[in-house]
């Protein structure tokens, strides 16, 4: 923490020394990376998921940066198991600072095959979660003085292309979520969000592992790269610390410059 009229250089900014994160879907890829990149920032972390292995991992990387680690094992989908994280986080260490709702996803469907219980699955999974844990981290942070809230939603919140619709429509609800909640929990609390583009992670092997298809979605993307885990969690650090301090209600482009889709589904016309 940094003490106030000390003198703080830029980098000391990006430091979250004594403070307390919290972040789901923490077992793998994104979050994972954000969790590792919280503690050597200073921060120790509750990390969430369903995997008690992947959970492990990322908790043995948490201790190597110096930084104390807490798992809590959930299905993530369950918003009574969500608000426990919170908790859990209070019980372990007293206070909680950070939150990073990482958690979330849709899988792409044709539009006549996307159900109306699909949609609200969608919805459920990506905004649902993500406020009962707000709604149950607020007053734990405001008892520390407030604290700062990292939505991780996706360049499809701003982009639109066929086959997804639900994907889309959640992450979309979530950009906007994070502009009105910001609102209501500023000026204590701030609430960011991340509209990540096409990061390689165990959930775009497809596109990793085939070298083709890899090189078309590169050439899609103005920066021809792909985007890494630790591009998300070093926005994520920004964002959450004093160096963001002047941000709340953005939605942070993490997305290589994309103005379309990276890849095509292959959906014909109706």
């Amino acid at each position: 923490m940094i003490r106030q009229g000390a003198f703080v250089g830029i980098l000391d900014r990006f430091r979250l020394d004594g403070q307390v994160a919290l972040v789901t879907g923490a077992g793998r890829g994104i979050g994972a990376a954000c969790a590792r990149a919280l503690a050597e920032a200073g921060a120790d972390v509750v990390i969430s998921a369903r995997t008690r292995e992947q959970l492990d991992a990322t908790a043995s990387a948490i201790q190597t940066a110096g930084r104390a680690a807490h798992i809590v094992v959930a299905d993530l989908t369950d918003v009574a198991l969500v608000r426990d994280v919170a908790s859990a986080a209070a019980r372990r260490f007293g206070r909680l600072d950070i939150v990073v709702n990482n958690v979330g996803g849709a899988v792409p469907k044709p539009f006549l095959e996307t159900t109306v219980e699909e949609l609200e699955q969608a919805f459920h999974f990506n905004v649902s979660t993500a406020h009962a844990l707000v709604t149950a981290a607020v007053p734990i942070m405001l008892e520390g003085g407030g604290g700062s809230v990292v939505n991780i939603s996706s360049v499809m919140a701003l982009i639109s292309g066929r086959g997804f619709l639900s994907y889309g429509v959640a992450k979309g609800a979530l950009a906007h979520y994070t502009e009105l909640a910001a609102q209501d929990l500023a000026p204590r609390i701030r609430m960011n969000a991340i509209a990540a583009g096409t990061i390689a992670t165990s959930a775009t092997e497809l596109i990793t592992e085939d070298a083709d298809l890899r090189a078309r979605v590169e050439a899609a993307t103005p920066l021809r790269r792909l985007g890494t885990v630790d591009d998300v969690a070093a926005a994520v650090v920004y964002l959450a610390s004093p160096a963001g301090s002047y941000l709340t209600g953005a939605v942070l482009q993490v997305h290589g410059g994309l103005q379309t889709p990276s890849t095509q589904q292959p959906i014909p016309d109706l």
